[in-house]
């Protein structure tokens, strides 16, 4: 189960903090680690702070973007402090272990912490079904990446334990997984929300000019929602209803 759980760390300048966050994934029992855009590579000095967890740098990830880093993923959640200009699902630490080990009974789930600077982009944070926040000392608020990796790799581990432990008093075999709802993976999530804003400037809901915020609000609703998979697929089918309703592109020249 953990072994599904995926650390996604974004833009990441100095290899140390990479080190330290592969020391810190597996203490909890985390193994998988994705790497989007670094600005560095895991060098002698990551291997140093890993401290005996050079096995996850050996085998980490690297892509060019979030979006290849989270594509096949049924749950994202990312890292971020609270935002009044990006009202999105948010989480406490320990409501997002939870939600991560439930999913990651059926495959993969990320947890996406960004730049040491200055986080994650609003584009980055809205292809992400929740935001989970630590609530620090308001008067000092300042983790490294290693430290806010640690957090929530730890309350992964305590929501994995806590599964195990009923499990085991129900009598059920390790690695039983009862019937889940199946979850869009985040390519596919992708791909429905540029077919949403393609019909709705399609029939004009949207004008190109002036698009405003309409697609952040939509993904803000359907992020609360968490579609399952058949509802998505009906909402796609609806989609492909009105785009076949409107005149094409030939006909409109004509």
């Amino acid at each position: 189960m953990l072994s599904n759980i995926r650390v996604v760390l974004v833009g990441t300048s100095h290899p140390g903090n990479i080190g330290s966050t592969a020391r810190a994934m597996k203490t909890m029992g985390l193994s998988t680690l994705y790497l989007a855009e670094p600005k560095v590579q895991p060098d002698g000095h990551s291997v140093a702070l890993a401290a005996g967890a050079s096995d996850i740098l050996k085998h980490a990830v690297i892509v060019d973007s979030v979006a290849e880093a989270i594509a096949d993923c049924s749950l994202v959640i990312a890292t971020s402090a609270r935002s009044r200009t990006l009202d999105w699902p948010m989480l406490e630490p320990r409501g997002a272990g939870e939600k991560l080990v439930a999913s990651a009974l059926e495959g993969p789930v990320a947890i996406v912490f960004g730049r040491e600077n200055n986080g994650l982009s609003n584009e980055e944070l809205q292809k992400c079904d929740y935001h989970v926040a630590i609530p620090a000392n308001p008067e000092y608020t300042s983790l490294n990446l290693a430290q806010a990796v640690q957090i929530i790799c730890y309350e992964a581990r305590v929501a994995h334990l806590d599964h195990e432990k009923r499990e085991f008093e129900k009598g059920r075999p390790v690695g039983y997984v009862e019937e889940q709802i199946e979850y869009p993976f985040a390519k596919e999530r992708e791909n429905f929300f540029d077919h949403l804003e393609s019909t709705l400037l399609g029939t004009g809901f949207i004008v190109k000019q002036h698009p405003g915020q309409v697609m952040t609000k939509l993904r803000r609703l359907f992020s609360r929602a968490r579609l399952e998979r058949q509802e998505m697929n009906i909402l796609r089918g609806m989609l492909t209803s009105i785009d076949k309703q409107m005149p094409s592109k030939d006909d409109k020249q004509a």
